[in-house]
């Protein structure tokens, strides 16, 4: 099972941060990212923490996401997010095709579509 959770994820975390950086009015860092996932998931989040930077990276050095450094009082300074305009064009094709997929799937493994 976490091998197969695993698998899934590997595609799903960079839709997912577009979407969350998508329905944000303001700049995101990266903990309140993975906190605004944990309240989704009223706890655990299926993503793990760690996985998230070097998608948030990935997703800036393709265009998609801005990002600026802000010094913390509280420690380290904080990289903030802000999704680009290219990168909400890419969510709206990404979310086409997660539908697509996931009715695809669906289809298959409902109960009611295996019959």
């Amino acid at each position: 099972m976490r091998k197969f959770q695993k698998e899934l994820n590997g595609g799903l975390v960079a839709l997912v941060l577009l979407a969350v950086l998508a329905a944000s009015a303001e700049d995101l860092y990266g903990y309140e990212i993975a906190r605004r996932l944990r309240r989704a998931r009223r706890g655990e989040p299926i993503f793990k923490e760690g996985t998230l930077y070097p998608v948030l990276r990935a997703l800036s050095a393709a265009g998609l996401l801005s990002s600026r450094i802000v010094p913390s009082y509280s420690g380290p300074p904080r990289r903030y997010y802000r999704i680009t305009e290219q990168g909400r064009a890419v969510l709206l094709e990404w979310r086409a095709a997660w539908r697509t997929t996931r009715d695809f799937v669906d289809g298959f493994t409902d109960a009611a579509g295996t019959a």
